[in-house]
């Protein structure tokens, strides 16, 4: 493999802010803040839901028996209907994340050593005078000095650098998929909070207009202080969840903008679904496929290439190279011309270079097991989220098939035992805060789920702004090409 890299695969394009303030200058004040998020839902296509609708917010509290929350059925999905989306965050972090870019002037550094190692030397030309205090017996001489490499030392230096730059490629990938999969993570973390705040706020009302009902049960004679103060408690509960995951968004926001390398980045709405696809994975054989196609496992491997080439470069540098020198010019002492020819070699007596081709030798093993490392850790990391996964989509399916339904049918028969006088005022609150909690725990398995798969997605590379891998080498090879140590 012989890799080459031009300037246009390192070019950083400048962020798409415009689309960005575009959509931020439509909305207002209102809908770009964090602390006063809101949302429009439409119906999409998918199976299962993300959001469900709990209660209709125009519904009003009086001295009757309250309405169940009404409910989407579970196999309706909903999504934003305008806003970021995750390519156009994805597109903003590739262009403006730092680590990145201090890989690609890694790259870009590798080539340049490459390009250096294989040159050959300059030649040397110069004077030469003898007998300049005796005159007419003077000689003046001009003469030209080159050394020969010899072996193909050249060109096994540029084996050498050519691996390098190769893996330092799969790096500066490596390094494009921990940043995609970190914005993803923070992505659907960030649509289910907003989900949540969409259920919240609805639910909210619901829990005031019920502490207002209450209040007027009181008045009326037909409610207790318990009534009252138990959906207070209610309403303070909401009110303080909501308050929690406005914090939450905000800092993971924050993350998103450090990610993407815009810090000063603000809040807008993001576009999308959450995942609700509940199949089953085969984990061995995913485990296998992911470590043969994973950038991080494949510049291990070109660090073996590597070691082998540097363990064939230093094999050879024993083999001296030839200085040869021509010289011509003129004999004042005879006056007639002359034609000088100088050779020379280092003998390796002394220094046969046996300790870097241990060094070497020692590299290979080293690299090798590296590679078998690498290897392990993606399996271990997978088994990690393979439980993540499989919690997630149990968890999913749990709530889709069995608690939602059950908990709407419980408010269901809440309501009608409330309006036979069977059970309290309090029962009901709890049936509607029953379902609002199976709800939030609903969108946070989707979001459970929607993180372990952008980790499938991503080799399990995760740590957008961790420090980077320099391995761009450097030009000592040539150096000691010519030193003929």
């Amino acid at each position: 493999m012989n890799p080459s890299l031009t300037q246009n695969e390192t070019e950083i394009k400048p962020p798409p802010v415009s689309t960005t303030e575009s959509n931020q200058s439509e909305k207002s004040a209102e809908q770009n803040s964090i602390s006063t998020v809101s949302h429009d839902t439409a119906a999409s296509d998918f199976e299962k839901t993300e959001s469900l609708k709990l209660v209709n917010a125009e519904e009003q509290f009086d001295p009757v028996p309250l309405e169940p929350i009404q409910a989407a059925a579970v196999n309706e999905q909903s999504a934003l209907g305008s806003g970021m989306t995750l390519q156009e965050l994805e597109s903003i972090a590739l262009a403006n994340n730092p680590a990145i870019q201090e890989l690609a002037a890694s790259t870009q550094k590798a080539a340049g050593y490459r390009t250096q190692v294989t040159t050959r030397p300059n030649p040397m030309v110069g004077y030469q005078g003898q007998q300049l205090a005796d005159r007419g017996t003077d000689q003046h001489m001009a003469f030209i000095e080159r050394e020969f490499v010899t072996a193909n030392k050249l060109e096994l230096n540029n084996r050498v650098l050519n691996a390098t730059l190769s893996a330092q490629l799969q790096e500066l990938e490596a390094q494009r998929f921990r940043v995609r999969t970190d914005i993803q993570i923070r992505f659907y973390q960030v649509l289910a909070m907003q989900k949540q705040l969409d259920l919240i706020s609805e639910f909210l009302q619901v829990a005031e207009k019920g502490a207002d009902f209450a209040q007027q049960r009181l008045e009326a004679g037909e409610g207790t202080r318990v009534d009252v103060l138990q959906s207070k408690i209610l309403y303070s509960e909401v009110k303080l969840t909501q308050r929690q995951t406005k914090a939450k968004l905000a800092a993971v926001w924050r993350e998103i903008a450090a990610i993407s390398g815009i810090p000063e980045m603000e809040y807008t709405t993001l576009q999308g679904t959450l995942p609700s696809d509940t199949g089953t994975r085969n984990w061995d054989e995913l485990a296998t496929s992911m470590v043969a196609s994973s950038p991080e496992y494949s510049a291990a491997h070109d660090r073996i290439s590597r070691a082998y080439a540097a363990l064939e470069r230093q094999e050879v540098q024993a083999i001296p190279n030839i200085t040869a020198q021509l010289g011509a010019g003129m004999d004042y002492g005879t006056n007639s011309g002359m034609v000088n020819l100088q050779v020379g070699v280092p003998i390796p007596v002394s220094n046969k270079n046996y300790g870097n081709i241990d060094a070497a030798q020692a590299e290979i093993c080293r690299a090798q097991m590296e590679v078998q490392r690498i290897k392990n850790d993606i399996e271990a990391r997978l088994a990690v989220v393979s439980k993540e996964f499989d919690t997630a989509t149990a968890a999913i399916d749990v709530y889709s098939n069995d608690i939602l339904p059950s908990a709407l049918e419980s408010m269901d028969l809440a309501n009608q035992a409330y309006k036979a006088g069977e059970v309290g005022f309090v029962q009901i609150l709890i049936a509607r805060k029953t379902y609002f909690d199976t709800n939030l725990q609903f969108v946070n398995a989707q979001s459970q789920l929607a993180a372990a798969q952008a980790k499938i997605d991503g080799f399990m590379l995760t740590g957008g702004l961790n420090s980077v891998r320099d391995d761009s080498g450097d030009t000592s090879l040539r150096d000691q090409t010519f030193s003929q140590q």
